[in-house]
């Protein structure tokens, strides 16, 4: 990856329960906020390098988002990331080999308590087709979505799992 000319991201999400919330993510980024104050919760992230804020405002939460996205630089820390998960009880969609937003991916998905869909992925190399599976029927699904990558029921029952792959290619165990 290339460096970026901002030294962190920053976001902020609205919540419909921030005790549910800090209690997941407690989990999937494996720390305690920084700063928890009444409604508030905000955590830094070293790696990667990102704050990210929580405001508990339940009229304020809205279905559609979208979703996050973390790319990592190595399938080593995906399957790391994707066991470290698993064994906090998240539960986790699991896709190999797709071809996303016009690029050849491993990566799997966790939701947190208000649906927020975030996306741990390794890039293999560009491609010149999206899978069927993510494209749009018509312009109006496609309007306010970033990427037409969200994972579908289906998937999870299609996929190859990262559980089948032997432990001595990954650097979790």
């Amino acid at each position: 990856m290339k460096n970026s000319n901002f030294p962190r991201m920053h976001t902020s999400f609205y919540v419909s329960n921030l005790e549910q919330t800090v209690a997941f993510y407690n989990k999937f980024f494996g720390q305690e906020p920084e700063k928890v104050r009444p409604f508030y919760a905000k955590y830094i992230l070293n790696e990667p390098s990102l704050i990210i804020s929580f405001i508990e405002s339940p009229d304020k939460v809205h279905a559609n988002f979208g979703h996050v996205g973390i790319q990592v630089e190595t399938q080593d820390e995906m399957y790391r990331r994707f066991f470290e998960a698993k064994t906090k009880g998240l539960e986790l969609v699991e896709e190999i080999g797709v071809s996303c937003c016009y690029a050849k991916q491993d990566k799997f998905w966790v939701s947190d308590p208000d649906g927020i869909e975030w996306e741990i992925y390794y890039f293999h190399e560009d491609a010149e087709f999206n899978d069927p599976r993510y494209e749009f029927k018509t312009v109006e699904d496609a309007e306010g979505a970033a990427c037409g990558c969200t994972p579908k029921e289906n998937l999870v029952k299609e996929a190859t799992t990262f559980a089948a792959l032997p432990l001595a290619t990954t650097t979790c165990c």
